[in-house]
């Protein structure tokens, strides 16, 4: 039994013996393989490697409201050429040789002759394997789909990847068919540059799901693709539809760039705004590059400035608001346009030497020495003065507007409560008149929207919905931020108020009988001191409001910066761009057309009748039915009539045309006059666009073949 044992034991001992020799020859060879010869090996496999890189998406488009292409991807090809394909014989490469060296030489790159070409391949074909990039050498690049096609289908090119060598990568650049139009507020995205605008903003929306390609390295640490298709398909980007109108933003920035040059601006920015919902129409942005006047920075969302006399509105509305104003014809003192607050002097910006004003002429003509005497009057010490702060961010003047793009300033509203803001004796007065306070232009146009909208402020938006190849995924509605920003009864004086100021104010001049404007100018000093010294002053010049002012559609805000030459107050430099701006909306939306019909037909005047308008009795019979006009005639019409204007009616009377003689003619279309002229031999030459007003020769003159009429049109 134990000879036995002992027997087991020892066999036992051989196996671990024998496993244990085995470990150690596994582990030297690893050994030897990992540390000694991985050099060698990994040269090897360097050489041949295979991996998944990713593939791009096609990315999503941004679309205006109305389907139009602002910013959309245009496919570009890149050509290589793999001259070692194993699928390429040597007789299919000298049998058509010449004629693929003549075809991209003649419709490829033509500063290289054929024989250049020739050569050229000839020696990729018949070089070392081992050459660095010999089997991915690049043909062309960034061919657009025409071009590339035309390409595919040369001699040994048309026998594709394997048996042709033609390897083609697609690649995509990023086109905005309206170039700069909106440029900023579209955006873009960049390697190694933070994200801008829409395209920044929406990115992951727009770029899509990224598929797989399985790539092959070959010499020169180069990857080519194994297959033409992609492993894993990539999922293209969604569309983004903006609110922009592509007419409205043409004619603000039109607009907005041409005030620019005639004022010798720094820059300037204009926004469209639609009152009910809040969406975007037009947001430009002009400014100095060095390519010329460009959208260099999205000023009207991020540069946070001084508003100055804009901001005059959310004072008298926090004066209405509080119970302080109840007539506005009552009379104030403006001390001939000059007061002191505390040793430091406020001016008014245009001299005028009155000792006193209504309050309507106080806001209408923008005067800073009543606004701030009212100002103090009302909330002059520290409880009060957190009154009216407070009011101030009743109308959400403290808000961001939260607007899709980046870069948004926070608004800036001091406190006498906060020690940070480092308010003063003199805060309050400055304050009342849009100094030491800070918005961005878009923050004030959602103001003065909410005072368009009935009190009620509508949050800014630039997206209405994100699509998948025309279908709905995601859809953006309006957002109301605030129902009331104040009182009915405020509001309605506001809007009183703001309209004064295109009647008989600083903006009368871009009054319009066509449709009623409402607004506000203001001009402000940049980087001001107290008003102290004029010299090298900086201005900005904007203007605020909206239009229709009984039943606003639009509001919009105008701000120039830094205006050189024609003028630097809001009314002579952005007050126009306004109207400019306003008259192209008012063409394009018929809905702010007041109806033709609306009242009853007036009466009209023997001048305002079409007297003396003459031709066939059924012709004029049609138009005037056609027009509704009544006329009356006392006799049975021959063929031919004149109508003649009497008191207020028409009457229809006989036109007497011989055959043998030249009939009178005016008063009638040329085709008439003509018809009945050359009927009767004469020879008709006419000057002028019209009806007929004058014939050279006098009716009744007998006519014959020789027998020339000038005709007078107008």
């Amino acid at each position: 039994m134990l000879n036995i044992k002992n027997e087991v034991l020892v066999r036992l001992y051989l196996l671990a013996a024998a496993v244990l020799v085995v470990a150690v020859v596994i582990t030297g060879r690893l050994y030897q393989l990992s540390v000694v010869q991985a050099p060698k090996w990994e040269a090897k496999a360097d050489s041949l490697f295979l991996k998944f890189v990713d593939v791009y998406a096609d990315r999503g488009n941004i679309l205006a409201t109305d389907g139009s292409l602002l910013a959309t991807s245009l496919p570009f090809f890149d050509v290589y050429f793999d001259a070692k394909t194993t699928g390429l014989t040597d007789e299919v490469f000298e049998q058509n040789i010449d004629s693929l060296a003549w075809l991209l030489s003649t419709y490829i790159d033509q500063q290289y002759t054929p024989g250049a070409y020739k050569n050229w391949l000839q020696q990729l074909r018949e070089a070392d394997p081992s050459t660095r990039g010999i089997r991915y050498v690049p043909i062309a690049k960034n061919l657009n789909y025409n071009k590339m096609q035309l390409l595919k289908n040369f001699p040994i090119f048309r026998l594709g990847r394997f048996k042709g060598g033609l390897i083609v990568e697609q690649t995509s650049k990023r086109e905005r068919p309206y170039k700069m139009l909106a440029q900023r507020t579209i955006g873009y995205v960049r390697e190694g540059a933070l994200p801008v605008g829409l395209e920044g903003a929406f990115d992951k929306v727009l770029g899509g799901l990224q598929g797989k390609q399985l790539m092959l390295r070959v010499q020169g640490d180069v990857y080519i693709p194994v297959n033409d298709l992609a492993e894993i398909e990539p999922r293209s980007g969604d569309d983004v539809v903006t609110t922009l109108d592509v007419n409205i933003q043409d004619a603000a920035q039109n607009a907005l760039l041409n005030a620019c040059k005639a004022h010798d601006a720094d820059h300037g920015c204009a926004i469209v705004m639609e009152v009910k919902t809040g969406a975007i129409r037009a947001i430009a942005n002009i400014g100095r590059a060095q390519e010329g006047w460009w959208e260099t920075y999205n000023y009207a969302v991020g540069e946070r400035v001084e508003p100055g006399s804009m901001f005059k509105l959310a004072s008298f509305m926090a004066m209405l608001e509080d119970g302080h104003l109840d007539d506005f014809d009552q009379k104030i003192p403006v001390y001939g346009g000059k007061v002191k607050f505390y040793d430091e002097e406020l001016v008014d910006a245009v001299p005028h030497g009155l000792d006193s004003m209504s309050v309507r002429d106080v806001f209408a003509q923008s005067s800073n020495v009543g606004t701030a005497t009212l100002v103090q009057q009302f909330y002059g010490d520290t409880r009060r003065a957190s009154a009216f702060v407070e009011r101030l961010r009743r109308f959400g003047l403290d808000r961001a507007t939260e607007i899709e793009v980046g870069g948004e300033e926070l608004p800036l509203l001091k406190s006498p409560n906060d020690p940070k803001t480092e308010w003063s004796g003199t805060t309050l007065p400055w304050m009342s008149i849009g100094y030491e306070v800070l918005e961005t232009p878009l923050q004030m146009l959602t103001f003065y929207n909410a005072v368009a909208n009935d009190g009620r402020m509508m949050k800014p938006y630039l997206v209405e919905r994100i699509e998948h190849y025309g279908a709905p995924v995601r859809e953006f509605r309006p957002t109301v931020v605030k129902r009331n920003i104040a009182g009915r009864r405020t509001i309605a004086k506001a809007k009183e108020l703001l309209r004064g100021v295109v009647e008989t104010g600083t903006a009368k001049n871009i009054r319009t009988d066509l449709y009623p404007i409402a607004g506000k100018t203001g001009t402000a000093q940049l980087h001001y001191h107290k008003f102290k010294s004029r010299a090298g002053i900086r201005h900005q010049a904007s203007f605020c409001g909206f239009f229709p002012a009984d039943n606003p559609v639009y509001s919009c805000i105008v701000v120039i910066s830094e205006p050189k030459r024609g003028g630097y107050h809001g009314a002579e430099a952005a007050a126009p761009v306004f109207r400019q701006i306003a008259d192209k909306c008012f063409a394009l939306k018929s809905d702010m057309h007041p109806p033709v019909n609306e009242n009853p037909r007036p009466k009209l005047a023997t001048a305002q009748m079409p007297s003396i308008n003459a031709g066939q009795s059924e012709d004029l019979e049609s138009v005037l039915k056609w027009l509704e006009l009544d006329w009356y005639n006392d006799r049975d019409m021959p063929e031919w009539a004149v109508m003649k204007a009497k008191n207020d009616s028409l009457l229809m009377l006989p036109r007497i045309v011989s055959d043998k003689t030249v009939p009178s003619v005016v008063g009638m279309g040329l085709k008439d006059a003509v018809y009945l002229l050359e009927n009767r031999g004469c020879r008709v030459r006419v000057k002028g666009v019209g009806k007929v007003v004058s014939q050279s020769i006098a009716p009744g003159t007998r006519a014959n073949g020789r027998t020339k009429v000038l005709l007078t049109l107008n």
